[in-house]
């Protein structure tokens, strides 16, 4: 199978399921930074960063298996690190119902991830 033909092969179900956990977790994370604006000062500066890391490598993640990028599988690994540590900063303020769904969500995205970045892209 030649390169132009791997690359017109259907996206495997895997890889479906990744893309859309990846685009979830990027809308919940991009709700959330607008919750903790919102917020302002109870909003911590690290919970920001790891949303907006958050936000913006799962938005490049799912665009770089859509286009079947020979480098998706290092990114998957990467977007995992990134959503573990947005769930665990979301997990700082256990009583705010926005940070624990985007928590939720970046911890399905990070397991997908971690199974795509495991898996021949």
């Amino acid at each position: 199978m030649t390169q132009q033909q791997s690359s017109m092969t259907a996206m495997s179900k895997e890889m479906q399921d990744c893309v859309q956990a990846c685009m979830a977790c990027h809308t919940v994370c991009e709700e959330t930074m607008s919750s903790c604006l919102q917020m302002g000062g109870q909003a911590q500066m690290q919970i920001m960063r790891a949303l907006m890391d958050c936000s913006e490598m799962t938005r490049l993640c799912a665009d770089m298996m859509m286009r079947r990028s020979p480098m998706s599988a290092e990114m998957c690994a990467m977007c995992a690190r990134a959503c573990d540590m947005c769930a665990e900063a979301c997990m700082s303020m256990p009583d705010d119902p926005q940070m624990m769904r985007c928590a939720q969500a970046c911890r399905r995205c990070a397991e997908s991830c971690r199974t795509m970045a495991g898996a021949r892209m």
